[in-house]
């Protein structure tokens, strides 16, 4: 008896968990946005949410949710029932946060669900016009003759644009004044105005910017350049050998998610971003699609969070 009990239960769960993956999703779902609107992650997730909800027949209803390098955000998520009807957007902010923050509200490798990359790209070195400065050398110049004067502003502490900094300042010795925003909108704003100095931008924010001459790009942080700014030279390229940071984008769900609504999602995510529409969106925004399983992007996330760990200790940031 306790036998077929066992079996009961084994089946129930199957076919429980098999029908939820083939109603899903029945009713509008919620992509809860880690920082403000018009920054690299709202974006792209809004961009990748319309191509879900055209596959699903369901509304994707994308709303931000910024503050604390995207952790108000994921808080958000974690709280939400484990049904995939609440995902988070985020960026690489989520894997660095638990080496900035000393009392996160959730564990970042136990309490969510990884479901699947979308994009990765390069920031861009942006610069007021105001500061006379044309190269990567210019600006570095001006650093080590003003140690600790000069103003580098991010979308806000354990944002990947603070860790692309922090990267910078170990690589090429320089001190700079941390100056964390609520996001990359008002980073830029602040930056053109000469309230700032630089920004490591994401490049699909920064574009209009540069292309209309309010600012300046002196260099990309890829080991490559882009094909959108061609002419700016890489960080490695201008006296920093090796230097390399791809700010990347991904979701996440709450733990505990059925296993067959995360595969589901996960395959949704890839054949959204393998359609000629969204990868040449994705493409004129300067970003490259980034497709994975769940465990190979769960593996991906615990890796990035060790090195995160590694790159912010070198740096001398303890969490706080």
């Amino acid at each position: 008896m306790d036998c077929l009990k066992v079996l009961l239960s084994v089946f129930f769960v199957l076919v429980v968990g098999n029908s939820q993956a083939q109603t899903y999703p029945n009713k509008p779902v919620r992509l809860v946005i880690a920082f403000t609107p018009g920054s690299s992650i709202d974006i792209v997730g809004r961009a990748v949410a319309a191509k879900l909800s055209e596959f699903w027949g369901q509304p994707v209803v994308p709303e931000n949710r910024a503050g604390a390098g995207g952790s108000i955000g994921s808080k958000v998520v974690v709280d939400a029932a484990p049904d995939g009807y609440t995902l988070l957007a985020n960026s690489s902010a989520h894997v660095s946060n638990p080496a900035i923050f000393a009392n996160l509200p959730y564990d970042t490798l136990k309490d969510f669900t990884n479901l699947a990359p979308m994009t990765a790209g390069p920031n861009v070195l942006f610069v007021g016009t105001g500061t006379g400065w044309k190269t990567f050398a210019d600006f570095i110049a001006a650093a080590k003759q003003n140690p600790g004067k000069l103003n580098f502003s991010s979308a806000g502490i354990g944002s990947g644009t603070h860790y692309n900094l922090e990267k910078l300042k170990i690589a090429t010795g320089i001190n700079v004044v941390h100056v964390p925003y609520k996001g990359t909108p008002e980073a830029i704003s602040d930056t053109i105005g000469g309230r700032v100095c630089c920004y490591w931008a994401p490049i699909n924010a920064a574009l209009p910017h540069l292309r209309g001459g309010r600012a300046v790009a002196l260099a990309v942080s890829s080991a490559q350049r882009t094909s959108l700014l061609p002419d700016v030279p890489t960080v490695a390229e201008s006296g920093a050998p090796g230097f390399d940071y791809t700010l990347w984008l991904a979701l996440w769900g709450p733990a505990g998610m059925p296993a067959d609504v995360v595969g589901k999602i996960n395959a949704d995510v890839n054949r959204a971003l393998s359609t000629p529409e969204l990868r040449s969106q994705l493409s004129n925004l300067g970003t490259l699609p980034m497709q994975m399983t769940a465990p190979q992007f769960a593996e991906f996330v615990r890796k990035e969070i060790e090195e995160s760990q590694r790159i912010l200790k070198a740096a001398g940031i303890k969490p706080q």
